[in-house]
């Protein structure tokens, strides 16, 4: 169903990162709508500090290095911490990377993901909850890399994005059942992690 599965090589090197510490993870709520995360819920300063760790952490940005970034508050702070300090010329924002959609649950505490995330094991095409399917929003992922793909060649690519977005375009990668995107390991408040094709 994704467009990556009969590719053995990419033109691009590609690595996540999942967002520093926000207030939605302080309060431990759920925070996952355009209306509640574009403009509220940004990065606590632990989180502020975690992204300049990560800066000093891992030695790939150069000022080649285009960023992609989700639209939410929270990401787009990480984005700019990294754009700002590492002179980053090419970056955009979009909804392809946004938080997954957890329906019912928004505002509400964070232990609703696990109930969440059994039914995805189940199946990735689930709606309970009024939540975004697994496989929709892999579908808006690897969307987004398709056409990273199309227009650029020898590029770093930094993807920052959420837990569930990033473990479950993870799994296309790893050649894993998208269901279980629960098994990738965790991604922690800004890390970052290279995505690599294994077939």
């Amino acid at each position: 169903m994704h467009y990556l599965k009969n590719i053995t090589i990419l033109k691009n090197r590609y690595y996540i990162m999942r967002h520093g510490e926000s207030e939605a993870n302080k309060e431990k709520i759920i925070i996952s709508k355009l209306d509640n995360g574009l403009s509220r819920y940004g990065l606590t300063q632990k989180g502020e500090k975690q992204v300049l760790k990560a800066i000093k952490k891992n030695k790939i940005f150069d000022d080649e290095m285009i960023i992609f970034s989700s639209n939410f508050k929270r990401a787009r702070e990480t984005a700019m911490i990294i754009i700002q300090n590492m002179k980053i010329k090419n970056y955009f924002f979009t909804e392809y990377l946004k938080e997954r959609d957890f329906g019912d649950f928004e505002k509400r505490r964070d232990g609703n993901y696990k109930k969440i995330w059994e039914l995805d094991m189940e199946n990735p095409n689930h709606e309970i909850y009024n939540v975004e399917s697994v496989n929709e929003v892999l579908k808006r992922m690897i969307f987004l890399i398709d056409q990273i793909e199309k227009k650029n060649k020898d590029k770093n690519i930094l993807l920052i994005s959420h837990g569930d977005p990033l473990q479950i375009l993870t799994t296309v990668f790893i050649n894993e059942k998208v269901s279980n995107h629960r098994i990738v390991k965790h991604l922690k408040p800004a890390e970052i992690r290279e995505l690599k094709l294994i077939r």
